[in-house]
């Protein structure tokens, strides 16, 4: 395995563009308009192929490092509200978000044909998650009338999570990352799915001209008033709270479910691998706070990002100010 991996880098070093990874042996090409690490271009490409979208289908999109496992929890648990009590036997208490919301890019890593049977069987409606830029999704959830929810963090607390991450989850054989180094590719949208700039606006102006098909939320703006967009993305995805649901507290008892020092306490989450990759499950819970960027930015730090953020944006409308 390891040397067909090695062939397909070095075949494609002839053709795309490349460039180093965070604190990683993989490089990262140019491929359809945006950086994927080596390992996953067979993965999105499987899943462009491969993927059937069903029109009640939910998929979590992201750029990494912006709340991911949050909102797969959050949208995993809205949209089976209905089935599926918070009690004790709710299956966010006993399996990690990833291993509940699957990246659609890792689906199709096994046998094809068993894995579009194993899908065929899963409960609807169907939730996943994806890093792909909008583009390059599977044209079947493009084109179906599935939802798609789009979490955004203000790229200030997404370099830092992003950092703190992938020097977590390096191998041991490698040096960690500095902090100068990695900043310096993060102000070149160097870094995996990026750039990170081009990666929000693709999503972002889709929710302005799709509004029912893609919904866009910060996760300051989750994390300042949760309760308020979980009953938002209820409704974006058809299955509303009713009132009595709200007056029994279905919302609330939701919020603390999710909740990031609720999912982190969990035994599910402090031990064992999840992904191709296996990753330890601890290293997807850090802090999960916004602003943390303000213990880690230099003066000049602020100034450069800031001044990329508002040019790479410029005109669209979408805006971070408000952040930093």
């Amino acid at each position: 395995m390891a040397g067909q991996q090695e062939m397909k880098e070095e075949e494609l070093s002839f053709s795309l563009r490349k460039e180093s990874a965070w604190a990683s042996p993989y490089c990262l090409y140019q491929f359809q308009n945006f950086l994927c690490p080596a390992i996953h271009i067979q993965a999105v490409n499987n899943s462009q192929k491969y993927f059937e979208a069903k029109e009640n289908d939910v998929v979590v999109a992201s750029f990494p490092k912006s709340g991911t496992i949050w909102m797969k929890a959050l949208a995993f648990a809205i949209v089976n509200h209905q089935r599926l009590s918070t009690a004790e036997t709710h299956p966010l208490l006993t399996s990690n978000p990833h291993e509940l919301v699957p990246f659609i890019e890792f689906i199709y890593s096994a046998d094809i044909p068993e894995q579009n049977l194993r899908l065929s069987k899963v409960a609807e409606p169907r939730v996943f998650g994806t890093h792909t830029p909008l583009p390059s999704l599977p044209k079947s959830i493009v084109e179906s009338n599935c939802k798609i929810i789009y979490i955004c963090r203000n790229p200030f607390d997404n370099f830092v999570s992003a950092w703190n991450y992938f020097n977590k989850i390096k191998p041991e054989s490698l040096p960690a990352l500095p902090m100068d180094e990695a900043f310096e590719m993060y102000c070149k949208g160097i870094i995996d799915y990026g750039p990170w700039w081009s990666h929000m606006l693709g999503y972002w102006k889709e929710s302005k001209a799709r509004p029912n098909k893609v919904l866009f939320l910060k996760y300051d703006d989750l994390k300042v008033d949760t309760h308020f967009y979980v009953k938002k993305v209820a409704e974006f995805f058809g299955c509303p709270f009713t009132q009595d649901e709200e007056n029994n507290g279905a919302v609330e008892k939701i919020v603390k479910l999710c909740s990031f020092e609720k999912m982190k306490d969990l035994k599910v989450n402090k031990s064992g691998t999840v992904g191709t990759g296996a990753v330890e499950k601890k290293n997807f819970f850090r802090k999960g706070e916004k602003g943390d960027w303000v213990n880690y930015f230099s003066p000049s730090m602020i100034e450069k990002l800031s001044k990329i953020i508002e040019e790479k944006l410029s005109g669209s409308g979408l805006s971070f100010k408000e952040y930093y």
